[in-house]
């Protein structure tokens, strides 16, 4: 696995629009806002042209510009690293536009973001053996004050971890106290911070059957996943090289990281269904789920539990679900292709991130 270099001070940001940009508001003052914190760090920016765009559908530009726009400034040397300016619907056009060799021949770089972003962050993981970071869209650097998910998200940008005796650089981040049930962020409020009013509450199963988060589990594997909507569209296309990656790293084994967007639980359970047919499963060490935008909801008796382990519990894996992945805020930075391990223990969850 390949890691880029960090982004330190005096570093130059790039910021793309290969889904939606940053044309509306609440959008445009995060993203102003976003630009101005960047400066304050001592940051140079780049703008990719379709950062404030919106002539596409789902999307900033036409699939072939947006291609354009994300193979070029990954390629460039103007910029040190890219952030998504958002997520958006149909990132999955611009696939066939984007020159993946020249991408994977050019110098690493860190690329940011999530939701319809997984169209690269995944793929950029497992085409190119390029780690990525699986977090907030730039956006969320725009409000004030900065979340706790906020400053972990940039110290894993920053490069802020621990380096091991033997040279490996390693981040862990830790399950946040509450979560957003309702956002106060709108166009006349458009910086406001996390509304974290919801107790945060971890379950925890082992293959389909309950186990006490309070004693806890613990596995590792190395991480891969992104948004489900987003996944199991890729699967079977000719962008799926899913099983390749998995034979170059089974010996790490795997701990999926997967969340949901506009999937009702029967959805979830289809996408699962899916991706476990497709044989992305195999080599499998564990699972974490992120809540669902459909958080609670039960239809004919399916919940988002029994959606999720009705199709992998056979695996007899460790499951933890609800933790601080996605589009319910506040979420947690994943490095994509990292060696990760996960801990519960007493209801709390970490994620151990290594560098290797």
């Amino acid at each position: 696995m390949r890691y880029p270099e960090f982004l330190y001070e005096d570093k130059t940001i790039g910021f793309v629009a290969p889904s939606f940009g940053c044309a509306t508001e609440p959008y445009i003052s995060c993203f102003k806002s976003a630009c101005k914190e960047f400066e304050m760090l001592s940051y140079k920016l780049d703008l990719g042209p379709n950062v404030y765009e919106a002539k596409g559908i789902g999307i900033s530009n036409t699939p072939q510009a947006c291609a354009k726009e994300l193979t070029d400034m990954y390629i460039s040397k103007d910029n040190d690293g890219l952030i998504s300016c958002g997520g958006g619907e149909l990132m999955c056009e611009i696939l066939p536009y984007v020159d993946f060799e020249r991408i994977k021949n050019a110098k690493p770089k860190w690329y940011l973001g999530y939701s319809d972003n997984t169209n690269f962050t995944f793929l950029h993981t497992v085409l190119n053996d390029v780690a990525t970071i699986y977090g907030s869209n730039v956006g969320a650097f725009g409000i004030k004050p900065w979340h706790k998910s906020v400053q972990d998200l940039y110290r894993v940008l920053y490069g802020a971890g621990v380096e091991t005796s033997d040279g490996i650089k390693t981040f862990q981040v830790k399950g946040y106290e509450r979560w957003e049930k309702e956002s106060l962020r709108c166009e006349e409020n458009p910086l406001a911070p996390i509304n974290d009013t919801e107790e945060s509450v971890i379950q925890c199963f082992i293959g389909d059957k309950p186990c006490d988060s309070k004693i806890g589990v613990k596995f590792t594997g190395r991480l891969i996943g992104g948004c489900m909507d987003c996944l199991v569209n890729l699967t079977g296309t000719k962008f799926d090289k899913v099983g390749e990656f998995l034979e170059r790293y089974k010996d790490d084994g795997f701990i999926w990281f997967l969340e949901s967007c506009d999937l009702n639980v029967f959805s979830i359970r289809r996408a699962m269904w899916q991706m476990d047919n497709a044989g992305w499963f195999r080599y499998v060490k564990g699972f974490i789920i992120g809540r669902p935008l459909v958080m609670g909801q039960n239809i004919m008796g399916l919940n988002q539990y029994d959606a999720v382990t009705g199709i992998i519990g056979k695996y007899h894996v460790p499951v933890v679900m609800d933790i601080d992945i996605g589009h319910i805020a506040p979420s947690i930075p994943i490095i994509c292709g990292s060696m990760g391990t996960v801990c519960v223990k007493d209801e709390k969850y970490s994620v151990t991130m290594q560098l290797c």
